[in-house]
């Protein structure tokens, strides 16, 4: 059951369950399943409509609209970063720098992976924070304002603190010691109708993300939009 936080006329927001795929590959993915959902429930002729996408072990916040029209006006925004998201992720305690940008060209690597280059003719844009946890874990806090395929993950691997649990980018007998790659869409706002839109999706999944010192950070957090001011 894929939960369902917010019910509009025009979209659905939800709250993508880790593990689970964006696209249908090996068996239906998050918006096929997603539909079935809402078909089982009783609605008919559900369409739905993909404006941007998670990684599979991407968890957390998903926009997703219910018919064209707002499907191009959410594009249109996305596309002119009129929409904000927070991501959350778990990695080492020794990146390069605790906060500040990662800026770069990215460039298809072996195997489906992506590398960061110095380049900036069209540069992945990310902001970020970090905040120590425990011994050897970090929480960072991700402004992405690119969209870019692995955008996130491949910005901490550039910063020498490639995501816990992630299997690609990450060094994979590590990586295997996590149930799940420590990666979530925390945060989302927009405008829509002249009305402002703003969730929160707290990761259920992982056991990194139920300890109490990340719990603690969850609660002295209340706007985690005034950090990047």
């Amino acid at each position: 059951m894929i939960e369902i936080i917010y019910r509009h006329t025009d979209f659905l927001v939800i709250d993508k369950p880790e593990s689970m795929s964006f696209h249908s590959e090996q068996g239906a993915g998050v918006i096929a399943q997603l539909e079935a959902q809402l078909q089982a429930e009783g609605e008919q002729d559900v369409q739905l409509f993909a404006v941007h996408r998670l990684d599979k072990m991407t968890s957390g916040l998903l926009l997703v609209a219910l018919n064209k029209k707002a499907a191009n006006y959410f594009q249109t925004q996305f596309s002119a970063r009129q929409i904000d998201k927070l991501y959350l992720a778990m990695a080492g305690n020794k990146p390069k720098k605790k906060q500040g940008w990662v800026k770069g060209d990215m460039q298809p690597a072996r195997r489906g992976s992506w590398k960061l280059i110095p380049s900036q003719n069209n540069p992945a844009l990310t902001r970020f924070k970090s905040f120590a946890l425990r011994p050897g874990e970090r929480l960072y806090l991700l402004k992405p304002l690119t969209g870019r395929t692995h955008q996130l993950r491949v910005a901490l691997k550039s910063l020498s603190v490639p995501i816990f649990g992630d299997r690609r980018y990450a060094n994979l007998e590590q990586a295997s010691l996590d149930q799940r790659g420590y990666l979530h869409a925390y945060a989302l706002a927009f405008d829509y109708a002249n009305e402002h839109f703003d969730f929160r999706s707290v990761p259920k999944q992982g056991e990194r993300f139920l300890t109490a010192e990340f719990q603690q950070w969850l609660t002295s957090q209340q706007d985690v939009w005034s950090l990047f001011d």
